[in-house]
């Protein structure tokens, strides 16, 4: 078997072999390759130690030189270089008190985490898989080397990265892996924010979105996510909806391009609905407000993830505006599009659909039509130029103060009200007309 690496990853082999260590390409760009993907990252383990790496390249950065890690560095670009290495006990679910170097490959892949990350590769020896992991890809499956609860135990964000994995790759998960992480998930609330978004983000732009179900039925979201049990727990007993919040979420995701900020938003957009949830005296479920309180929540659950701000602002939005239905009158849209924003079309519209084809087929067309009139009125107010905002209109506070009304709240008040006739009316957006009319009004 051949796997073709980059010319970086052989002068590094060749220049380790070459002074009498061992040295292999190692992990995910294995997997990649096998399974004919571009590998993101190409690390290398070694028997040589960090300083003997050191020494063999000219210039290097010492990014984990505790744990055995050195980046080399070749034309500006970075490889993780690691020795062989057993891990201690784990103290905190992530970090291993200590680490002792090791010459042997096989005690160094042990320590791995899944079987499809743990094979080895260079030109001399070929590959080294010495827990199937290309068994286990053949079998579409995520299992971890060993026992699963000493992996998890180790590092209790694996649980999540299993489903990531599998989400990603489209495969399932072994039987005892599963066990492992019902066993095991309330350990989570030992990992940091941001590694528990990092993951997030991947297991949603991911091909299996639906994976986020796994995360429910495995007890994971539990611990990082409570807000989505409850979303599994509520169901809907309206004539648009044939699945509860949290299904009727999967099969939106599912209808969104893969794209971190739609993905976020379609995750969000009915969360506060559990809290929402009203009985009309039919039965009939209503979830009156939930766009403002989901968009509210998913404020608070992405700074806690930390997020940055304008992914936060972005996803909010869309959440706050997926439900908002304009008629289809220019005038209403053009309001519309001042309300929300240009900058959150046409992701709102891809939001929308998504919505409704989460939702049973009650309307679908109808509603589907809605919203293709909505976005042909919002294209041609753009191709027309029509004014939509303050930025837009054909006169300034300057213009206003040029001629002879006083700046103040007074002023502000006078451009809001020629920007509502202007929405009204675009052919009156000329500068002598708003002039005219702001002299009356003033």
């Amino acid at each position: 078997m051949h796997i073709h690496l980059p010319i970086h990853v052989k002068t590094i082999i060749n220049t380790l072999e070459g002074a009498g260590f061992e040295a292999y390409a190692v992990g995910g760009c294995i997997r990649d390759s096998l399974l004919e993907r571009q590998p993101q990252d190409w690390d290398i383990t070694t028997s040589a130690r960090p300083w003997q790496v050191k020494e063999l390249f000219p210039r290097t950065i010492d990014t984990g030189i505790r744990h055995g890690t050195v980046t080399v560095m070749l034309e500006r670009e970075g490889f993780e270089v690691t020795t062989y290495r057993i891990d201690g006990e784990y103290e905190d679910a992530r970090h291993p008190r200590e680490v002792t170097f090791t010459g042997n490959l096989l005690e160094d892949l042990k320590r791995r985490d899944f079987t499809v990350n743990a094979m080895a590769y260079n030109e001399r020896q070929g590959l080294v898989d010495a827990f199937d992991g290309m068994g286990d890809m053949n079998r579409n499956m995520i299992r971890c080397v060993g026992k699963a609860t000493e992996r998890f135990t180790e590092d209790a964000l694996r649980m999540l990265r299993a489903v990531r994995f599998a989400a990603q790759l489209g495969f399932s998960m072994e039987e005892k892996t599963r066990q492992g992480i019902i066993k095991l998930a309330p350990a989570l609330h030992k990992i940091s924010a941001e590694r528990i978004q990092g993951e997030l983000v991947k297991l949603l732009v991911s091909p299996n979105p639906q994976e986020i179900r796994t995360l429910y039925e495995t007890g994971i979201s539990r611990e990082i996510f409570p807000w989505l049990d409850e979303m599994f727990e509520t169901p809907q007993n309206n004539p648009h909806h044939r699945f509860n919040v949290g299904e009727h979420t999967v099969q939106a995701l599912l209808h969104v391009p893969e794209d971190k900020v739609l993905r976020l938003a379609m995750l969000f957009h009915d969360m506060a609905k559990p809290l929402c949830l009203r009985t009309d005296e039919k039965g009939v479920h209503h979830f009156v407000g939930h766009p403002r309180e989901s968009a509210s929540m998913a404020r608070m659950v992405m700074r806690r993830l930390k997020f940055d701000n304008d992914t936060i602002d972005r996803v909010a939005s869309l959440v706050l505006w997926h439900d908002d239905n304009p008629p289809l009158i220019p005038a209403e849209i053009r309001k519309a599009l001042h309300r929300i924003g240009t900058r959150q079309f046409p992701n709102l519209f891809i939001i929308k659909r998504g919505d409704v084809m989460g939702k049973s087929d009650y309307l679908r067309k109808k509603m589907l039509d809605y919203i293709d009139g909505y976005q042909r009125m919002y294209e041609d107010i753009l191709e027309k130029g029509e004014c939509i905002s303050l930025k837009t209109m054909a006169v300034t506070g300057s213009d206003l103060i040029a001629s002879g009304i006083r700046p103040g709240r007074e002023m502000g008040e006078l451009l809001e009200h020629l920007l509502s006739l202007v929405l009204e009316h675009p052919e009156q957006n000329t500068k002598e007309f708003l002039l005219q009319k702001a002299a009356e009004w003033a």
